[in-house]
């Protein structure tokens, strides 16, 4: 049958400006980056992202490289935009990304211009559209010059492909130097998308400064730690979880320490009413200086469950003291590299 979004869709989510622009956006995203790719049911993603935008979520975020294989998370979403979401394309924001790898050879990854105006062009490509709402630099690049990354950032907007410009784990000084070199273009800098979670403070440290006092919107990616924020590991690393199959997270990372600071915050979830993955969530949610926290999903209930964190980002000064005993770096970023630079 085809697909009939709900009338109240609006009225089910609260949105954040976007910095200082004209941009809202949800309080929570829905990310493309696992469970999205030809390993699940096209039929199961198409029921989380009409879920989705059913409550109101109109912000969905992919890269180049999501799947697995490679651009199937593009072509995916790609199908279920054309089969349903076609009508709504003005109401939604979809943004890709490119840095990390994605084909053979020196110009697949990173941050060249010729790599990041071709990966646009087949992103575009796999999802059937005309031009992306964002479109990222995924990492910073040491060896290229900025100036040429930001160049290409710039590019990909002139040319109608992209109407906005934003960074990925940049660190805040290298921030501040691209916020520079595109308002010297005519550009501004939309968005930042930051690892950030009670495990992984590190934007706290001066990036969310930076992004404060230069207009710069930010969304959170990785609130949930990878799952480690939710009850999945309260009792240990069960079978079939990420950690378990060793992919973007590693059982040595779950250390017993770092149990105990999650069942601790998931004491002070209980005593708020909450789950451990709302109140994180929530958690991300309680600076006004972050846009959205980045969600992935790999049901509807789960999508659910995490999108009634939204509206609840208020705590008390006691439960922020609480919360900060055992919301302590895990060792768990990942993406701590590209942000040293």
């Amino acid at each position: 049958m085809t697909y009939v979004a709900a009338d109240d869709r609006y009225s089910r989510i609260p949105y954040r400006r976007c910095g200082r622009s004209g941009v809202l956006l949800p309080e929570i995203s829905l990310g493309l980056w696992q469970n999205f790719g030809d390993g699940k049911p096209i039929e199961d993603q198409r029921a989380i992202i009409r879920r989705a935008f059913d409550l109101g979520v109109t912000h969905f975020d992919l890269a180049n490289n999501y799947g697995p294989p490679y651009g199937s998370a593009e072509i995916n979403f790609g199908r279920i935009m054309r089969e349903d979401l076609r009508p709504y394309r003005d109401e939604l924001i979809i943004s890709t990304k490119a840095g990390y790898d994605m084909w053979p050879g020196p110009y697949g990854e990173w941050g060249s211009r010729k790599y990041l105006l071709a990966s646009l062009d087949q992103s575009l490509r796999r999802m059937g559209l005309e031009y992306v709402d964002i479109f990222y630099s995924h990492r910073f690049d040491p060896d290229t010059p900025l100036e040429e990354t930001m160049g290409a950032l710039e590019s990909a907007v002139r040319s109608g492909k992209a109407l906005y410009a934003g960074i990925s784990s940049y660190s805040a000084e290298r921030t501040m130097e691209a916020v520079t070199l595109l308002r010297q273009m005519g550009i501004r800098l939309l968005i930042h998308q930051p690892s950030y979670s009670m495990l992984n403070r590190w934007i706290e440290g001066g990036l969310l400064e930076v992004l404060g006092r230069e207009g710069v919107g930010c969304i959170a990616f990785s609130p949930l730690a990878q799952g480690v924020l939710t009850g999945k590991y309260l009792n240990g690393v069960p079978a079939g979880s990420r950690a378990s199959m060793s992919g973007s997270l590693s059982s040595d990372q779950i250390t017993p320490a770092t149990l105990a600071h999650v069942r601790a915050l998931n004491e002070i979830a209980r005593s708020r009413g909450q789950t451990l993955a709302q109140m994180a969530l929530s958690w991300v949610l309680r600076d006004p200086r972050v846009t959205s926290a980045l969600i992935g999903a790999s049901s509807v209930a789960q999508l659910e469950e995490n999108l009634a964190a939204a509206g609840h980002t208020d705590f008390a000064a006691d439960e922020l003291a609480a919360i900060d005993r055992d919301a302590v770096e895990a060792g768990i970023n990942i993406w701590a590299a590209s942000s040293a630079n």
